[in-house]
């Protein structure tokens, strides 16, 4: 049969350990004999990352910015152990973070939804997807340990040398403190991503922060999404009759534990980072989540929300067997074949995409799947495939 043309090449950025193994599998039997494949490939693997100091990190982000789609396998983002593991020159930066700050992006995250994976939750039917801010907050802190008795200020300094001060508190004991920042621009990066995404997805949108109690920081996000919304989005909205509206973050988990899902979650970025780990779990298992890296200006980004895989990586290079889910790694590149088709008019990509994604499906369904979905299905007797072998039956289903 004649490959699936393309026009437009795919961003594609390499990665490590057992999780590079699978990407290399997917495409040799379920991409490379349908598609004539264009990718503008980068290697990301730890190694490469420190023989360029980082810089094919850049590059990657920086072509993502070119052409619009890419896709990426997870990477190691060094300690410690893995400087000495790798030799490497340094404690290179998360690569997801860099990628996120160039794009200036926002993550979604969204479970893969299959009969005989149920969620812990009963009411969940649908997927519930949370957009995290990746930017700031705590994750930018400024902290001090307090010694003893005295006073800690916000000490504001501007350009032309006048101070602003606000007391944080007198402290009559030792304690602690801590200071944290985001930034407007940032903000409304997130806000358009979000409103953009849920137009995409044609999605209900919630956002939710604790402006009661944070009465300058947190309602400032609410403020920002709401005059963008007002200004730029409300119009749109009622078209695709979808809405949006804010809530209090604990409201929102209220109504979350009793809603049957099917809508975007958007979170300040320390509220993202649990609830995306607390939604996949209860969906069934962080090797069934995707993650979809949107920036305001239509970059997007697709990844699997999970890591490398080290344990199953080890085993791997011993020549023991392995049952590693690859179910995330196949929609990354589903989500980025999909979006390419979408931005170049290629119906049979966006065809092609979804096949895959059914294929993968209806296998688990019909009982054959990894290790660690057959530890948690409902479905009778389940038969457990090794990591090539469970690929190799989507295969034949496609």
């Amino acid at each position: 049969m004649d490959k699936i043309k393309m026009t437009t090449p795919i961003v594609e950025m390499d990665g490590d350990e057992m999780t590079r193994i699978l990407w290399q599998m997917i495409k040799d039997e379920l991409l490379l004999p349908y598609i004539d494949l264009k990718t503008e490939y980068y290697d990301l693997g730890l190694q490469h990352r420190d023989e360029t100091n980082d810089q094919v990190t850049v590059d990657s982000a920086n072509a993502t910015k070119k052409y619009k789609v890419a896709v990426k396998c997870a990477t190691i983002t060094p300690n410690a152990a893995r400087v000495k593991e790798y030799n490497l020159k340094e404690m290179w930066k998360s690569p997801n973070a860099t990628i996120r700050a160039i794009l200036d992006g926002t993550v979604f995250r969204a479970p893969i939804v299959v009969k005989g994976i149920e969620p812990c939750v009963k009411s969940w039917k649908k997927p519930i997807t949370i957009a995290r801010h990746a930017y700031g907050d705590v994750y930018k802190s400024s902290e001090m340990k307090i010694p003893g008795a005295g006073k800690v200020e916000l000490v504001y300094t501007s350009a032309d040398g006048t101070e602003t001060r606000e007391l944080v508190h007198n402290f009559d004991s030792a304690g602690i403190v801590q200071g944290m920042h985001n930034l407007n621009q940032s903000i409304e990066s997130f806000a358009k991503s979000c409103f953009n995404y849920a137009l995409d997805t044609k999605q209900d949108l919630w956002f939710a922060t604790k402006d009661t109690i944070s009465k300058k920081y947190d309602h400032t996000f609410k403020d920002i999404f709401q005059d963008i919304f007002d200004a730029e989005y409300a119009d749109q909205f009622e078209k695709a009759g979808i809405t949006y509206f804010y809530t209090l973050i604990d409201d929102a988990v209220a109504r979350v534990m009793k809603s049957d899902g099917g809508y975007i979650w958007a979170c300040k970025n320390y509220d993202g980072d649990v609830m995306s780990d607390m939604v996949s779990s209860a969906f069934g298992s962080l090797a069934m989540m995707t993650s979809v890296l949107v920036s305001p200006y239509g970059d997007y980004e697709y990844e699997a929300a999970h890591g490398t895989v080290q344990r199953h990586y080890y085993k791997h290079l011993k020549g023991e067997e392995t049952s590693t889910n690859s179910v995330a790694t196949i929609f990354a590149w589903t989500g980025a074949l999909r979006k390419r088709g979408e931005f170049d008019g290629n119906q049979e990509l966006m065809d092609f995409a979804s096949r895959l994604e059914k294929a993968t499906i209806d296998t688990i369904e019909a009982g054959e799947m990894t290790k660690d979905l057959a530890l948690i299905t409902t479905l009778p007797n389940p038969t457990v495939l090794n990591s090539e072998a469970f690929i190799k039956a989507i295969a034949k289903r496609l």
